[in-house]
C-alpha cells in the first residue's frame, strides 16, 4: 500500500468496549438504510482533544455510556486508515476528507446492560445494540471498512479471551 497522507484523512477514535464476557458492544446506525451493518462505536476528534478523552467522549454520546462504567485496556499502536468508497467521496465530511484514520481502543464495560442508553444524546447515532463475538465483527460492519475490522480483532486478540477469536 502507498503512503498516506493524514491530511487527507479526517482523525477518528475507534472503540471495541467488551463485556464481562468478552463480546464486543455493537450498534446498528440510525441513518443506514442500505444493508444490515453495525459498528462499533467511532467518531472525530476536536481540535485539541486528547484521544483518550475523545474515546470516552464517543462512547458517552454513541452508547450513552458514563465514563464510570469503563475502564481502558489498551489503544493499538498504529492508526487504521480507510477510504470512502466513490458514491460517499465528496458527500460526507463537507467533502474534506477522503477517507478516515482512526486510533482504536479497548475498553472494558464495567456496567450493566441498562446502563447502554443510546437516546442520552439530542441526535442518537444507533437504533438497535448488541454484544457479539469479536471473531464476527469484520463480518457486520460495511465492506470498505472490513479490513480496519478485522485489523482491530487482530490487534486486540492478546487481550481477548482465545475462544471469542474463532
Amino acid at each position: 500500500m502507498s503512503e498516506r497522507d493524514p491530511l487527507h484523512y479526517r482523525p477518528c477514535v475507534g472503540a471495541m468496549m467488551i463485556n464481562a464476557h468478552g463480546q464486543a458492544f455493537v450498534g446498528k446506525r440510525i441513518d443506514n438504510k442500505e444493508g444490515d451493518w453495525w459498528q462499533m462505536p467511532q467518531g472525530g476528534v476536536d481540535p485539541g482533544e486528547e484521544l483518550d478523552a475523545a474515546v470516552l467522549r464517543e462512547l458517552a454520546e454513541e452508547a450513552g455510556v458514563s465514563p464510570h462504567h469503563l475502564e481502558l485496556v489498551a489503544r493499538l499502536p498504529e492508526e487504521l486508515f480507510y477510504d470512502l468508497p466513490p458514491e460517499l467521496q465528496g458527500k460526507l465530511w463537507k467533502g474534506k476528507y477522503k477517507g478516515q484514520r482512526q486510533s482504536w481502543f479497548l475498553i472494558r464495560f464495567t456496567g450493566e446492560d441498562a446502563d447502554v442508553v443510546l437516546d442520552a444524546w439530542d441526535h442518537p447515532e444507533f437504533c438497535e445494540w448488541r454484544w457479539v463475538e469479536p471473531a464476527l465483527l469484520p463480518e457486520l460492519i460495511v465492506p470498505f471498512k472490513r479490513h480496519v475490522y478485522q485489523a482491530v480483532v487482530d490487534g486486540f486478540a492478546g487481550q481477548l479471551p482465545s475462544s471469542k477469536l474463532r
